[in-house]
């Protein structure tokens, strides 16, 4: 047998990116959609308790992003990104295993953690790859990018499924196929990554809690938290709806397969929409349609599941709504940071952004775990949860055109 291929890359392969952020997804979406039901029906906690496990999950990788991106920056890509990919399967193994609250935590924290270690990493390959394409007269790094969206969409589409046949032989055997999936990247990405060239630079991570010296920066950040609070709820809250209308785990993989394929097929067109109507009009009708999503739900909370298929009229009102207002709101959002840091400060922005969404996810799903598990049955009472849910969108939808009018009208 040849021995090279046997021997690491030498040069930088785009495709290789992309195949790794369709198996990346693929491995995270065919667990973590299914994780609440897990803690729920397997494990018997509480609503709260479910909160902080899934909170301290995203926060573990919202928060450390801005880590993860300068680990890269010193040490290399490569090896933080195999780094998290051993870490998030060590997550998943004590996911399988945790037979008490204290290793299912643990097991949460170490897959948002290896997520923060590899996600910043590979986007940092794609760019440096892109632009030599683009230098080259070839494809473009926005289109690399692009490419890079919908190979992880298309994972986003088969991972949900993939869970939801595992489901029935229980979770355990759905946290092992996860970690099996990222063995097998980890393997494959060893061989296909070149290394990085030796660097002697100390590490530098950008002070981003300097960002919190401007005042209309934090009013922003704290505004846009409640998308990342409102969209985790595919997480927590769906779960929750699916019972009350007597679905199962199974009928999480179609659910996410919907948000997946209206992102496949409406991400650009509603992206060149937002960017021609501007974001101080688009912020708004995003935090409208994101509250909207939850206040559907609670038109139905009350009563009785109707029978047959249209027992998931809200779960897919609810997908449906968070899906189309994300696509209308991010983009714009991240469009606008630029407005309020220079150039030698973006990194510190960016992060202190996914910073302040993992904190507000973390003490969301603790304070709203507690209260759905008033929606788990059709109830007068079940309907409170989802309006509280639609209300944080809501004021978001009033505040961030205030906040952003200067410095829209700034840019240049």
């Amino acid at each position: 047998m040849p021995t090279f291929f046997l021997r690491p890359a030498t040069r930088l392969w785009p495709p290789v990116l992309l195949g790794s952020q369709f198996v990346f997804n693929i491995g995270f979406y065919a667990v973590v959609p299914f994780l609440a039901i897990f803690l729920r029906d397997d494990m018997l906690l509480s609503g709260g308790l479910i909160g902080l496990v899934l909170g301290l999950r995203t926060f573990s990788q919202q928060g450390m992003f801005i880590v993860g991106g300068a680990l890269s920056d010193r040490y290399g890509a490569k090896i933080i990104i195999l780094c998290g990919c051993i870490i998030r399967v060590a997550g998943y193994l004590l996911l399988a295993f945790g037979q008490s609250l204290w290793p299912v935590i643990l097991g949460a924290c170490l897959t948002g953690v290896g997520g923060a270690l590899f996600s910043p990493s590979i986007e940092a390959l794609l760019a440096k790859a892109g632009g030599q394409s683009e230098a080259k007269g070839k494809r473009s790094r926005a289109e690399w990018f692009a490419l890079f969206a919908v190979s992880g969409e298309l994972g986003a589409v088969l991972g949900p499924v993939a869970g939801s046949l595992l489901t029935g032989f229980g979770f355990r055997q759905v946290a092992l196929a996860g970690a099996g999936i990222f063995v097998v990247a980890l393997a494959v990405l060893y061989f296909f990554l070149p290394a990085a060239p030796k660097r002697h630079q100390k590490l530098h991570i950008l002070p981003w809690w300097t960002t919190f010296r401007q005042p209309r920066f934090v009013a922003f950040i704290i505004a846009y938290s409640s998308w990342l609070l409102s969209y985790n709820q595919l997480y927590l809250a769906l779960p929750v709806e699916l019972q009350r209308s007597g679905g199962s785990e199974k009928d999480l993989g179609p659910l996410f397969m919907l948000a997946s394929v209206l992102i496949i097929a409406f991400q650009l067109p509603l992206a060149r929409f937002a960017r021609r109507v501007g974001a101080l009009r688009i912020l708004p009708v995003g935090f409208l349609l994101l509250s909207a999503a939850f206040a559907s739900v609670s038109l139905f909370a009350a009563t009785e599941p109707a029978a047959g298929a249209l027992r998931l009229l809200p779960s897919v009102c609810l997908v449906t709504l968070l899906t189309l207002g994300q696509m209308l709101l991010v983009p714009s959002a991240k469009d606008l940071i630029p407005a309020f840091a220079e150039e030698s400060t973006l990194g510190a922005h960016y992060g202190a952004l996914s910073t302040a969404g993992g904190i507000a996810v973390l003490a969301g799903n603790v304070f709203f775990g507690r209260l759905l598990d008033q929606a788990l049955i059709p109830s007068p009472q079940a309907i409170y949860p989802w309006l509280l849910l639609a209300l944080f969108p809501l004021m978001s939808a009033i505040a961030l055109p205030v906040i952003c009018r200067t410095v829209a009208l700034s840019r240049p």
